[in-house]
């Protein structure tokens, strides 16, 4: 029995041509009825880092039966020189959250994943204390169970007080030992046990991971690193997938 959880999230390739560039996280969205892929947004387009990659490729599981099958699935990222992603700002200025409308049509069939929606947005950020127990489901340096296809998730706490904005911008804290390739994870956190949720995902998604969070005046010699990683809100979703 597979938790449902290792199948909303995918392992994220980008591609210049046929070059390969980098690996990151997304996982799944869906919104009446229309199927998002979420990730950070610097994984699409960096342009201080200039990563500016004009594709992206998933790995699907085309057999519910057998998870060893699989199939890369490729997204162009612009269509007559537009960028197909969606993107928002806030007062604070750019979010780091990227949605790219999948087209089921395309997609292969059948295809097993799951799916965030709606309702698995936190409706009362006033439950959530600092040190709440967290999900971090991705693929921190492209490691994952090869052979099946799965993510590997890492444990997290709440480090910043949750509803507020971190120094204003649009995110929360966590600690979580993370690593480059697990931006755009989903941050999750389990469900309570009479809470109505659709389908056999008993989870509430808090937020998306970022980055790593360190400061500029640690000594890099003598001072380890904070341990700390931003987290967008995930309330942004509902201005992604607007119509």
């Amino acid at each position: 029995m597979i938790e449902p959880v290792l199948l909303t999230a995918a392992n994220v390739l980008t591609f210049l041509g046929q070059r390969r560039l980098t690996n990151a996280s997304g996982f799944f969205f869906e919104r009446a009825n229309r199927l998002f892929l979420i990730t950070s947004r610097h994984v699409l387009m960096d342009a201080p880092a200039k990563h500016f990659p004009d594709r992206i490729e998933i790995e699907l599981h085309t057999n519910p039966d057998n998870l060893a099958q699989s199939t890369g699935f490729s997204i162009p990222l612009y269509r007559g020189g537009e960028a197909i992603w969606r993107q928002a700002r806030d007062t604070a200025g750019q979010v780091d959250i990227a949605a790219i409308e999948l087209d089921r049509k395309a997609m292969p069939q059948p295809t097993e994943f799951r799916a965030f929606t709606p309702a698995h947005l936190l409706q009362e950020p006033d439950r959530i204390e600092v040190g709440t127990s967290l999900l971090v489901v991705g693929f921190p340096l492209g490691f994952h169970d090869t052979l099946h296809h799965m993510p590997v998730v890492r444990q997290a706490i709440i480090a910043s007080s949750f509803g507020l904005r971190f120094q204003g911008e649009g995110y929360f804290l966590t600690d979580a030992r993370m690593h480059r390739g697990t931006s755009g994870s989903p941050v999750v956190m389990r469900a309570d046990d009479d809470e109505e949720l659709p389908g056999d995902l008993r989870l509430k998604l808090l937020g998306i991971h970022s980055a790593r969070l360190d400061v500029g005046s640690r000594d890099m010699q003598l001072d380890e690193a904070l341990g700390l990683n931003c987290a967008w809100y995930a309330d942004i979703l509902l201005t992604l997938t607007e119509r």
